[in-house]
C-alpha cells in the first residue's frame, strides 16, 4: 500500500512539474523515463503486462516505456494505428464505431484499448487517439484534444483532455497523461 502511495504521490509530483519541463526537451525526458519507470514498478509488482494503442502519439507511450531497462519483465507490445483501417485490421475497432463517434472520440479509445489487449498477452493497455495538430481540428474537437483509454480484464477508463502547445507539446503532454493514467489505473 506504500508503494501505491508513493507512486501515487509521483504522478501528482510530476503533473505540477510538467508545464516547467516542456520547454526544456531534455528535462521532459528524464520526468517521462522517471514516470515510465513508476509504471514499470507497478506493473512488475502485480505480475502484469502492458500493450499500448497509439494513434497521435505514434509509439511516443511505447518509447517511453521501453527506454526503461528491462521493461521487457512488464511490457509485452505496442500498436501504432494511425489510420482507421489500421485501428480496423490491427486492433478490432468496428468501423461502424468510427464512422459515428470519430476517431478521436473516448469510444474509439476505449476500443483501441481492449482490441490491444484482446490481440495480445497483456493484462494492461492504454490507448491514445487525438489532433496534435497543426490542422484536423472540427467542430467540437480542436488542436490538442487528445483522448485516453486505460483497460483491464473487465475494467475500461476514459478520458479526453484538450491540451496547449504545438504538436509537439501536445504529443509529450498525451505521453505524459497516458503514463500518469496508467498509475492511477494499474
Amino acid at each position: 500500500m506504500r508503494c501505491v502511495r508513493l507512486l501515487r504521490h509521483n504522478a501528482l509530483c510530476y503533473s505540477r512539474h510538467l508545464p516547467n519541463c516542456l520547454s526544456d526537451p531534455i528535462s521532459m525526458n528524464k520526468e517521462l523515463v522517471e514516470l515510465a519507470r513508476n509504471v514499470g514498478q507497478a506493473l512488475h509488482a502485480k505480475g502484469k503486462l502492458l500493450a499500448t494503442a497509439e494513434s497521435c502519439t505514434g509509439g511516443g507511450v511505447a518509447q517511453a516505456v521501453t527506454d526503461i531497462a528491462g521493461c521487457s519483465a512488464w511490457f509485452e507490445r505496442g500498436f501504432v494505428t494511425y489510420t482507421n483501417v489500421s485501428k480496423t485490421e490491427m486492433l478490432g475497432v468496428p468501423a461502424q464505431l468510427l464512422a459515428s463517434h470519430g476517431a478521436v472520440s473516448e469510444e474509439v479509445a476505449a476500443a483501441m484499448a481492449q482490441g490491444a489487449l484482446a490481440h495480445s498477452t497483456a493484462q494492461v493497455a492504454v490507448a491514445t487517439t487525438g489532433i496534435a495538430g497543426p490542422g484536423g481540428a472540427v467542430p467540437g474537437k480542436p488542436v490538442g484534444t487528445v483522448c485516453f483509454g486505460w483497460a483491464s480484464a473487465g475494467a475500461v477508463h476514459t478520458e479526453r483532455q484538450v491540451f496547449a502547445g504545438d504538436r509537439q507539446a501536445v504529443r509529450e503532454q498525451a505521453v505524459a497523461h497516458a503514463l500518469q493514467g496508467l498509475l492511477r489505473f494499474i
